[in-house]
């Protein structure tokens, strides 16, 4: 036995087709307008150019996190924009993974453009990540809340072939690939200094909203970045890193 299906009416036949149409035309646009781009008939700034390589000198904007995207699947153009920036840096020979740990396109960084504790190893997107997050976060907040600059950076490393959060069981941490660095503290000119398990909650209060400043801040340049507001394993650092997931804690 046949079921007579309600027929569309004709309203809803006709806001199809427009739509239809204006997403048709907006396709035909961006192509043409991606076009002209790519043939240099339109010049525009290589921070608004999708089609452009990332620099770190440009400002970080919404097309930030789209050319980061791009150094995980292009190690040339990593290493290229990683060569630009201001990183003292090593290549390190790969590692292939083993129960999950293991180095792929990782450097070690010996200096940035702020001094730090110690050297780390890293992904080449980790570190162009870090290169940013000092140049467009961490020294111009610095400044704001301070007046000057941040002379040292204290982190408690990057690569640890371990589990999320250090359990027994479950995935590997972005750590285990060298994907992720922990920062612990910073150092001003003056000698000052600002720690996560200080001054997060209860400290300076100008100490209190540079961090936070600086959790929102690093939100736009890595994946995923914890701070002691996600759980009581972060109350003394944060979290950075390159990874498949995104979140802002």
């Amino acid at each position: 036995m046949q079921t007579d299906q309600p027929r569309p009416s004709r309203r809803s036949r006709l806001v199809r087709v427009i739509l239809g149409r204006l997403a048709l035309s907006l396709l035909l646009g961006l192509g043409i307008v991606a076009g002209l781009i790519l043939g240099d008939v339109v010049a525009i700034p290589n921070r608004l150019n999708p089609f452009t390589p990332l620099r770190v000198a440009d400002d970080v904007n919404w097309l930030t996190r789209l050319k980061l995207s791009r150094l995980e699947r292009d190690r040339e153009q990593c290493r290229a924009v990683l060569a630009d920036a201001p990183v003292v840096h090593r290549s390190v020979a790969d590692r292939p993974l083993d129960k999950g740990c293991g180095l792929s396109d990782a450097v070690e960084v010996s200096r940035s453009s702020i001094g730090l504790n110690r050297e780390f190893t890293a992904t080449c997107p980790l570190a162009v990540a870090w290169s940013l997050f000092e140049t467009h976060v961490l020294r111009p907040v610095a400044r704001e809340q301070f007046g000057q600059d941040v002379v040292r950076v204290v982190h408690l490393g990057t690569y640890a072939c371990r589990n999320i959060n250090h359990r027994a069981q479950g995935r590997r941490s972005e750590h285990a690939t060298a994907n992720a660095i922990d920062v612990a503290g910073f150092v001003l000119a003056d000698g000052q200094q600002v720690t996560v398990q200080a001054d997060w909650v209860g400290g300076n209060s100008r100490r209190s909203a540079f961090l936070r400043a600086l959790r929102n801040g690093a939100c736009n340049v890595f994946d995923v970045v914890l701070s002691p507001d996600y759980n009581e394993v972060h109350h003394d650092h944060f979290h950075f890193d390159m990874g498949s997931h995104r979140a802002c804690r």
